[in-house]
C-alpha cells in the first residue's frame, strides 16, 4: 500500500510544488504525493522553469487549498515554510509531521539572473531534503 504524503506551504505556488515534484520522483510508486496551501496563488512560472532545468516537469501541477484534502488519511505531512506551520488551520490527521523552512525564492529581488540563481539554490535544497526524506521514511 503506497504511503500518502502532503506537502504544505503558504500559497502552494513554489516550494511545495518543487517538493511535490521531487517526492514523486524519488518515491516512485511507493507514495502518492499531494501539495496544498493555506491559500492558493497559482503555480509560479519560475518554479516550473527551474524544475525543467533539472529535467522535472511540474507544468501540469495545480495550486490547491488544504481544504480539498481534508478527507485523505495522510501518512506524512511536511510543512516547507514557517508560515504554513504556524498558520495551518486545524487539520485532523494521525500523520507523522515534518517541518523544514526553506527560503521563499519568489520573494527574491534583484536582476532576473539573481532571482533565477536563488530559485536554483532553493530547488537544490528541496531536492536534497526530498531524497533524504524518501530514503529515511519510505
Amino acid at each position: 500500500m503506497a504511503k500518502k504524503i502532503l506537502v504544505l506551504c503558504t500559497g502552494n505556488s513554489c516550494r511545495s510544488q518543487i517538493a511535490e515534484g521531487y517526492l514523486r520522483h524519488f518515491a516512485g510508486g511507493k507514495a502518492a504525493v499531494y501539495s496544498a496551501g493555506i491559500e492558493t496563488h497559482g503555480v509560479n512560472p519560475l518554479a516550473v522553469e527551474t524544475m525543467k532545468e533539472d529535467g522535472m516537469d511540474i507544468s501540469s501541477h495545480t495550486s490547491d487549498n488544504i481544504n480539498a484534502y481534508r478527507d485523505i488519511d495522510f501518512d506524512f505531512i511536511i510543512t516547507v515554510c514557517d508560515h504554513a506551520k504556524e498558520s495551518c488551520p486545524y487539520f485532523p490527521s494521525n500523520a507523522k509531521r515534518f517541518h523544514h523552512n526553506f527560503p521563499d525564492p519568489a520573494k527574491t529581488t534583484g536582476t532576473p539572473t539573481e532571482v533565477r540563481k536563488q530559485f536554483s539554490l532553493v530547488r537544490q535544497q528541496i531536492k536534497d531534503y526530498c531524497a533524504r526524506f524518501v530514503a529515511d521514511n519510505l
